[in-house]
C-alpha cells in the first residue's frame, strides 16, 4: 500500500517566544504517513497493523521502501529528521539552512507535492509564508513639468504595499562599484524575499524590479526617497516606465496618464506622429527624413533635447532646415535660431537654406565685417556663427534669446572643459539640438558633454557619469551598464545608417594596402622607437599614464611621420633618408588609376606630407586640386573637381572631413591611419553619399608591423564602442596599457 506523506509547518511556540528582535524564527515541520486513516511515525517500529472495519479487521503492511524514498527526498529538499525531539505519531523535521530551505520549500516545492496527493497544513503562525508577488501597483503623481513621483509595489490581501524602501535596504550594502555591478548581474528569476508586517514573505522575482534597481543604483543615495517613501524622477527617465510596464503587463496604475504617454512615445519611435512636411520646402524628403522631421517634432512638443546623429550623407541639414521652416510657419518661432557649425560648413550652411528653405531669412556673422551685423540678428530667422566665433562674440550671443541653438558637428564640444563648451552651455535658448554623424569618436565622456549642453540634469554630473558609466563600460566591459546607459541615450538620439535606409547606394569596397618599410627608413623607424619607448617609458613611471599625455603623443607622431615620409620630421638630429617606401607605392598606384579614368580622393593628416605628393604628381605631370586649412575659396577646387577637370584631389583630413559633397569621387585613398575609425569614414562617406551612382573603392594604406598596424586594430576597438550604443551588438572593449606598449613593439625581422 501507499503510503499518503503529510506535513504540519508550523513555529515552536516555545522557540518563537525566545527570540530576540532581528532573530529569525526557525520554522518546523512533523511529518507522518497516512495508512487508510491510520497515522504511522517514519520512526516506529512496526511493520504492520491492524484496520478495524465493519467487516472485520485488516492487516495494514507498510511500504517501507516508499517512505524511504520520501524521506530521501524531504532530505534533499533540506528538510533533515531529528529523532531526539520527535514524539508520539510524528517526525519532527528542521531545515538546514533556516529561509533559503523554506524558501525553496515553499515555492518550488509545495505546489508539486500537493499535486502528487502530499497533505501539507500550515498553520497561520508558520513565519515563512512565501507567497508569489503577482498583483501589483504604481503610483505616479505629477511634481511638474520636469519632474514626477513614483511609488511601487505589490497588493496582499487588499492592501498596498510599497516596495521602495525594502528594495533601498537592499542595496544599502551595496553601494560600492563592484558590488553594484554583481546586483546588477543577477538573473531575472533571482528571489527577493519581501517580509510584510504579518510575517508573511512575498517572493519577488528580480526581473520585475530591475529597472527600480538599476535606478536606485545610478542616484547612489540611501536618502534618495522622501518622508512617504516615494521615489523622485526627472521625466528624462519617463521612457523607463515602458520597461518597468514590460515586466507588468497587469500592473494596475494610478495617477501620472501625460507622463507615461510621454515616456511610451520616448521609448517607441514608432509611436510619433508624422510630421507634414511645409509647402514651402523646396525639396522632397525621403522616408527616413520625413521620420527625422517627426522626431524633431516630437522633441519641441515636449521641450527635449536630442542628437540627429545619421550617418554622413543622409541630409541632416535638409531635416534641419524642415523643421525651423514648420516652426516659422507655425509662428511658434518668435525669436531667431542659432546655428554653431565649423567654419568650413558656413557656406553649406548658407547655400542649403537658400536651396531649400528660401523663405527663411538667413543672417551669416562670418569675418571681419561681423560686428556691423549684430544689430540685424533679431529681424533675421537664422542665424549662422562658427565655434571659434561663439567664444569671441560670447557677450552679444549670450545676451540674445534664441528659438532653438543647433551645434553642427557637435563632436566640436566634447571636451566639456573647452571654452566652446562650455559658451554653449550658456546660451538662453528654448530648445537644442545636435547634429553629428560621430555623437561618439573616443569615450563616453564626449557623450555626456553633448548632453550636458543639451539636458545638463540627464546624465547627472561628469564625476558620477563616469563612475556609473564610464568605468564599468570602458574598462570592465560591463554589458548590463551598456544596455542600461543605452536605454536612457536612445530615446534622444536619432542615427540611421545608410545601408538600411539608403540601399539604393552603390557598394562600398575597403581595402588593406600593406608596404613594409626598407632600408634607411627601416632603420630609422627602429631608431626613433627605441629613443621614444625610452622616453614614455621615463615619463610614465615618474607621472603616471595620464600624465604623460604629451610625450606619448609626441613619441607617436615621430613614429607615424616615418611611416609616412621621413622627411615629415622636422628639427631633427636623425639622418633622414629621402625615400618613402609609402610614397613609392602610391605613386605606382595613382597614374595607372589615372589611366583607368579613376576619380580619386586623397586624404592625409599632414599638410607637409600633401606638398610632397604634390611634388610627385607635378614630377608625373598628374593634374589635382588641394584643400586644406589654409585653403581661403574652398567652392573653387570642389567644383574643378566635380566638373571633371582634374582626376585627383588631395585633401587634408581636418580640413575636409566634413562639409563636402564629392560624388564624382569614386575611389578614397587614406594615406595615413588615424585613431579615431568615425573621422576617416567621415572622410570616405565625402563620396559615399546620396547622389553616388558608381561603387566606391577605399584604399587604407599601412606599413606593416609599425604603429599604423597597432592603429588599425584601436580603431576596431573604438569602433565597437561606438557600435554597442548604436546597434544590438552589445560587446565593447577599451584601449588599454597593453595597447600602449604594444605600440612601440619593434618590426619584425627582415626574412
Amino acid at each position: 500500500m501507499q503510503p499518503v506523506p503529510c506535513l504540519r509547518l508550523f513555529n515552536d511556540e516555545e522557540d518563537f517566544s525566545d527570540l530576540d528582535e532581528g532573530d529569525e524564527a526557525l520554522g518546523l515541520a512533523e511529518l507522518y504517513f497516512d495508512y487508510v486513516g491510520i497515522k504511522v511515525n517514519p520512526l516506529d517500529d512496526k511493520t504492520e497493523f491492524s484496520l478495524v472495519t465493519k467487516i472485520g479487521t485488516k492487516k495494514i503492511t507498510r511500504n517501507l521502501e516508499a517512505e524511504e524514498l520520501i524521506l530521501n527526498r524531504l532530505d534533499k529538499m533540506g528538510l533533515m529528521a531529528d529523532e531526539f525531539e520527535s514524539e508520539g505519531d510524528t517526525l519532527r523535521l528542521e531545515p538546514v539552512h533556516i529561509k533559503d530551505t523554506w524558501f525553496n520549500f515553499m515555492v518550488h516545492h509545495k505546489a508539486e507535492l500537493e499535486a502528487e496527493d502530499w497533505r501539507i497544513d500550515v498553520e497561520k503562525n508558520f513565519s515563512y509564508q512565501f507567497e508569489v508577488a503577482e498583483k501589483w501597483y504604481a503610483n505616479i503623481t505629477d511634481e511638474s513639468s520636469d519632474w514626477f513621483k513614483l511609488e511601487l509595489g505589490i497588493e496582499s490581501e487588499g492592501e498596498q504595499l510599497n516596495l521602495l524602501p525594502f528594495l533601498v535596504d537592499f542595496l544599502s550594502d551595496y553601494l560600492t562599484e563592484d558590488e553594484t555591478a554583481k546586483v546588477q548581474a543577477l538573473p531575472d528569476d533571482h528571489p527577493l524575499l519581501y517580509k510584510q508586517d504579518n510575517e508573511r514573505i512575498s517572493n519577488i522575482a528580480f526581473y520585475k524590479v530591475r529597472f527600480i534597481i538599476d535606478t536606485l543604483i545610478e542616484l547612489n543615495d540611501p536618502e534618495v526617497l522622501d518622508q512617504d517613501g516615494k521615489l523622485k524622477l526627472s521625466r528624462f527617465q519617463s521612457n523607463q516606465l515602458s520597461l518597468l510596464e514590460a515586466g507588468h503587463p497587469n500592473i494596475n496604475w494610478t495617477g501620472g496618464e501625460k507622463i507615461r504617454d510621454f515616456g511610451d512615445k520616448l521609448q517607441n519611435f514608432e509611436g510619433i506622429a508624422e510630421a507634414k512636411v511645409p509647402d514651402n520646402l523646396k525639396a522632397e524628403l525621403r522616408h527616413y527624413q520625413l521620420d527625422g522631421l517627426s522626431w524633431l517634432q516630437f522633441l519641441r512638443e515636449y521641450k527635449l533635447g536630442g542628437i540627429l546623429a545619421d550617418d554622413m550623407g543622409l541630409g541632416k541639414t535638409v531635416q534641419t532646415l524642415a523643421h525651423l521652416l514648420i516652426e516659422k510657419n507655425e509662428q511658434r518661432a518668435d525669436l531667431p535660431s542659432l546655428v554653431i557649425a565649423p567654419t568650413s560648413l558656413m557656406v553649406n550652411w548658407k547655400r542649403e537654406a537658400a536651396r531649400f528653405a528660401p523663405d527663411l531669412k538667413v543672417l551669416v556673422l562670418h569675418g571681419a565685417g561681423r560686428k556691423n551685423l549684430f544689430d540685424q540678428i533679431e529681424s533675421n530667422d537664422l542665424i549662422l556663427t562658427t565655434y571659434p566665433l561663439l567664444t569671441r562674440d560670447a557677450e552679444v550671443l549670450l545676451n540674445q534669446q534664441w528659438h532653438m541653438t543647433i551645434l553642427d558637428e557637435a563632436q566640436h564640444i566634447k571636451n566639456p572643459k573647452s571654452k566652446a563648451a562650455q559658451t554653449a552651455c550658456l546660451l538662453k535658448t528654448r530648445f537644442r539640438l545636435c547634429l553629428t554623424g560621430t555623437p561618439m569618436e573616443n569615450h563616453l565622456g564626449e557623450l555626456w558633454s553633448q548632453f550636458h549642453f543639451l539636458m545638463p540634469d540627464m546624465l547627472k554630473d561628469e564625476k558620477s557619469f563616469q563612475k556609473l558609466y564610464r568605468t564599468p563600460i570602458e574598462k570592465k566591459q560591463d554589458q548590463s551598464r551598456q544596455l542600461q546607459l543605452k536605454n536612457r541615450l536612445s530615446p534622444f538620439m536619432l542615427r540611421r545608417d545608410k545601408s538600411e535606409v539608403a540601399t539604393e547606394l552603390p557598394p562600398k569596397t575597403e581595402i588593406l594596402s600593406e608596404v613594409e618599410l626598407e632600408g634607411a627608413q627601416r632603420d630609422l623607424y627602429e631608431k626613433i622607437r627605441l629613443s621614444m619607448q625610452d622616453k614614455v617609458k621615463q615619463s610614465v613611471d615618474s607621472k603616471g599614464l595620464s600624465r604623460s599625455h604629451i610625450v606619448i603623443l609626441d613619441a607617436l607622431l615621430k613614429l607615424r611621420q616615418v611611416c609616412c615620409h621621413p622627411q615629415l620630421i622636422k628639427n631633427s638630429d636623425y639622418n633622414l633618408p629621402k625615400h618613402s617606401a609609402k610614397l613609392n607605392q602610391l605613386m605606382e598606384m595613382l597614374p595607372e588609376m589615372v589611366e583607368e579614368g579613376r576619380r580619386i580622393l586623397l586624404f592625409s593628416q599632414f599638410t607637409s606630407m600633401l606638398a610632397i605628393i604634390e611634388s610627385e604628381l607635378t614630377t608625373h605631370k598628374i593634374d589635382y586640386v588641394k584643400l586644406t586649412g589654409q585653403t581661403r575659396n574652398r567652392e573653387k577646387p570642389v567644383d574643378a573637381f566635380q566638373s571633371g577637370k582634374v582626376p585627383i584631389f588631395l585633401i587634408s583630413l581636418k580640413a575636409g572631413g566634413s562639409g563636402l559633397n564629392l560624388t564624382a569621387a569614386d575611389t578614397v585613398i587614406h594615406y595615413d591611419p588615424w585613431w579615431n575609425p568615425a573621422a576617416e569614414r567621415q572622410a570616405t562617406d565625402r563620396a559615399h553619399r546620396i547622389g553616388q551612382d558608381k561603387p566606391i573603392f577605399v584604399y587604407k594604406m599601412i606599413t606593416s608591423g609599425t604603429v599604423e598596424d597597432k592603429i588599425i586594430d584601436m580603431q576596431n576597438k573604438k569602433q565597437a564602442l561606438a557600435d554597442s550604443l548604436f546597434s544590438e551588438d552589445q560587446k565593447t572593449s577599451a584601449i588599454t596599457n597593453e595597447d600602449l606598449r604594444s605600440l612601440f613593439e619593434p618590426l619584425a625581422k627582415e626574412q
